[in-house]
């Protein structure tokens, strides 16, 4: 499979940023839609509860596509040893590579947690 031009091996700091700006753009896009539906469109939380589960699925699978191109980036499942301390350009990658999947990790356990009240609460009052 060929990378494309950004995902390049030499550009993998977008591996870095990925997962932690797509668990910022869901916390952002729920609490609008939120605050927005709450004060304008009434009580009922029926739609708004649909509309963050999609959001909340959509994030959760670019998050997840992240995770796992960092992971085939990181090539643990290749390389036994996981010695990350030389100053060689395959070194740097896979440390690029586990810090980004370990991101990606953190970022869907927060999207999660922003997505959970909207599982407990039935109504904006």
């Amino acid at each position: 499979m060929s990378w494309p031009k950004i995902l390049d091996r030499h550009q993998s700091l977008w591996f870095l940023i990925t997962g932690p700006t797509l668990w910022a753009l869901h916390f952002c896009t729920v609490y609008a839609m939120t605050a927005i539906y709450c004060e304008k469109l009434g009580d009922e939380a029926g739609p708004l509860r649909l509309g963050i589960l999609g959001v909340t699925l959509g994030a959760l699978v670019l998050i997840g596509i992240t995770a796992w191109l960092s992971w085939r980036q990181w090539d643990y499942t290749d390389d036994w040893d996981y010695e990350h301390d030389g100053l060689t350009v395959e070194d740097r990658r896979e440390f690029i590579g586990h810090a980004g999947f370990l991101l990606c990790v953190v970022s869907v356990i927060g999207v999660i947690y922003v997505a959970l009240p909207a599982a407990f609460v039935g109504s904006c009052v």
